[in-house]
């Protein structure tokens, strides 16, 4: 957890006082559940919450002194409760064993951060969503290998990054739902010493799902797939951010990050404004996809249980839920203040004489009775002849002088080839598909 890479609300699920209040729900639901099962009486339930409702204050550091001795966080933490609630504390964990608490508390933890990447992908879909309307005609150039195709608009762009992070929204409702499940099934997870409605009750408490086996663990594939989605989302804003960051390039500048009053560029050069902002989204992208091998070794665990995956998850759910959290907020940032250049999109798509209508004019050779070869052929060295003038040539006017093109197409006929309305015409169609009927 980097403090400069943290938003409070994300980082406040993963504190240890966080961590202990869900302990202490957990079992004290359990206490609940077994006092009705006449297992414990009603007044050692009674009693825990009547403590909990004072609202004491988590002594951290109390607990953890009682570790240093016990070497073991769960025992620590009932320790310190029963020295705060007295003798009826003696009934709690009655049955249970440490991975029915410790994991039921992950489950919690991470549907709790998956709420807030949720609303955090929602503000980012929003975003998108009005920028790219307010850019739906804007023309721009479509690269393929990094060189220039043919036209696009820069909302098109933007709409294609909206269905992305709308799947990813969708991956990560069903990886919440997947991840979200209560294990309260004693050693081993037989319930040989704790029935199977204590859990039915601690399930519905937390506002979770039974575990069907929990081998006295979760399983960690639901782990897995969790994390893996959550490195699905960052790739996907890496790839939003690696597009701004071309498109900033000098060289480009069709789009910029926002720099403010007073900002500084460079310690050396003045005149620099920087793609800071998107490059550092993709070094946080690879940090949670990072975590995803992680995740996936944690699957193999020895027989029952081993506790080979705690330590790695005590890296993994903070981190990864923290830095998404931040990354996917710096990202709506970025998009909502994005500065476009429509003129500069202009200039250079127009920039290499009229290439980008190349395939137009293929496809009427061919319509007009020219075999493909020789029409590609024709085509072709025209427009290497462009390519060869750094754009100082029109094709159009190459092919109109060009006598075996002429003997298939009229000069009206190549002129209306470069019409650049003629690509954008299903722009509306498209957008219907990623938003909806306007």
């Amino acid at each position: 957890m980097v403090p400069r890479y943290s938003r409070p609300a994300m980082a406040a699920l993963w504190t240890p006082e966080a961590r202990f209040r869900i302990w202490f729900e957990i079992e004290a639901h359990a206490t609940d559940a077994l006092a009705d099962l006449g297992v414990v009486p009603k007044e050692a339930a009674a009693a825990l919450w009547a403590w909990w409702n004072t609202n004491p204050e988590i002594d951290v550091p109390a607990i953890d002194a009682i570790e240093a001795v016990t070497k073991h966080d769960v025992i620590a933490f009932l320790t310190w409760v029963a020295d705060n609630v007295g003798d009826q504390a003696r009934f709690m964990h009655q049955g249970m064993t440490s991975s029915d608490v410790l994991d039921t508390c992950l489950s919690v933890q991470l549907a709790q951060a998956s709420d807030i990447l949720i609303a955090d992908l929602d503000a980012l879909l929003a975003v998108l969503e009005r920028k790219a309307r307010e850019h739906k005609l804007t023309a721009t150039i479509g690269r393929s290998h990094g060189i220039h195709a043919e036209p696009v608009t820069f909302g098109l762009k933007l709409a294609q990054a909206y269905a992305e992070f709308a799947r990813n929204r969708a991956r990560l409702v069903a990886a919440r739902a997947d991840i979200a499940t209560c294990a309260i099934s004693g050693a081993v997870g037989t319930f040989a010493n704790i029935d199977p409605a204590v859990e039915a009750h601690v399930a519905a408490k937390m506002g979770l799902a039974i575990e069907p086996v929990s081998t006295q663990v979760i399983p960690r594939d639901r782990h897995a797939m969790y994390f893996a989605t959550l490195g699905v989302i960052a790739s996907s804003i890496e790839r939003l951010a690696t597009e701004i960051r071309h498109l900033q390039r000098t060289e480009v500048l069709e789009a910029e990050e926002f720099f403010s009053p007073g900002q500084k560029g460079s310690s050396a050069m003045p005149h620099k404004r920087n793609p800071v902002l998107t490059e550092n989204l993709t070094g946080l992208a690879r940090m949670v996809r990072g975590y995803v091998t992680p995740a996936l070794e944690n699957v193999a665990l020895w027989h029952e249980r081993d506790i080979s995956h705690s330590s790695v998850e005590r890296y993994i759910g903070p981190d990864a839920t923290i830095t998404l959290d931040f990354a996917l907020a710096r990202l709506t940032g970025v998009i909502d203040k994005l500065v476009v250049y429509p003129a500069r999109m202009e200039k250079n798509l127009n920039k290499m004489g009229g290439l980008v209508h190349s395939q137009r004019v293929l496809l009427a050779l061919t319509q007009a009775g020219v075999s493909r070869e020789d029409s590609y052929r024709l085509v072709q060295r025209n427009a290497m002849k462009v390519w060869d003038s750094d754009g100082e040539l029109s094709l159009m006017e190459l092919l109109k002088a060009d006598p075996e093109v002429t003997a298939a197409l009229s000069v009206a006929d190549i002129e209306d080839k470069f019409d650049l309305g003629y690509h954008l015409k299903h722009v509306d169609t498209i957008f219907d598909r990623v938003f909806g009927p306007a």
